[in-house]
């Protein structure tokens, strides 16, 4: 999703397949986004595909040290993966911002506030619910509009019959999800390809933070 001046790309898209006896394959999506004076890699997949991320980057001409800031919007293990080969990069851990080594900085995500990246293009934003700590990346200015890395908030655009099997707050994950259609064109899931954000003619976009938000549909 190009943009002025950040242009979002899926490097990586995220699955969840079940099988018969109750276990589960899976990796989670990863975006880069760039252009600007940020460079942000919104999660890192598991570490079995440390190889594949190195080369998604590489075909960029992307290298790990170019990497400003990786946000890993909640902890679980195919989400945070890789995160060791990007030790110069700030690091947006759910409620925790670490610059340089274990150089901790305080910030206002566990209250609301969102930890801004780049003013007006890039913020990082609380959203609970899949996890207690978990986050994503707005992007603004796009050629859709405002885009929200959103993990796994949204499992993938269907996601009705599972996403709260999946969440230690189904509530708390609830209010998120609808504040997060309130204000996206597009969302890019945890686990399924990025799908688009429709309103019905008449409907306001919501501000962050707001209690209720307008209702909203998604689809393809």
């Amino acid at each position: 999703v190009p943009g002025v001046p950040y242009t979002l790309r899926v490097l990586q898209e995220g699955y969840n397949h079940p099988h018969p006896d109750g276990t589960f394959r899976a990796d989670g999506t990863v975006t880069l986004v760039a252009g600007g004076p940020v460079t942000a890699l919104v999660d890192t997949g598991g570490p079995w595909g440390q190889r594949r991320l190195l080369g998604h980057l590489a075909e960029l001409g992307v290298s790990p040290r170019d990497v400003t800031h990786v946000v890993c919007t909640h902890g679980h293990s195919d989400h945070v993966g890789n995160v060791n080969l990007f030790p110069e990069a700030t690091l947006v851990m759910g409620y925790d911002v670490c610059h340089g080594a274990g150089y901790y900085v305080p910030n206002g995500l566990a209250e609301g506030r969102p930890y801004v990246l780049d003013p007006g293009h890039l913020e990082v934003v609380a959203t609970p619910g899949h996890t207690l700590g978990h986050v994503s990346l707005v992007v603004k200015a796009t050629s859709l509009g405002t885009v929200v890395v959103a993990g796994d908030l949204f499992e993938a655009e269907e996601d009705e019959e599972e996403w709260r099997a999946l969440s230690e707050d189904p509530e708390k994950q609830e209010r998120s999800r609808r504040r997060v259609v309130a204000m996206a064109d597009v969302i890019v899931p945890g686990h399924g390809p990025p799908f688009r954000v429709f309103r019905e003619q008449g409907d306001i976009q919501g501000s962050w933070g707001k209690k209720e938000e307008e209702d909203a549909t998604t689809g393809d």
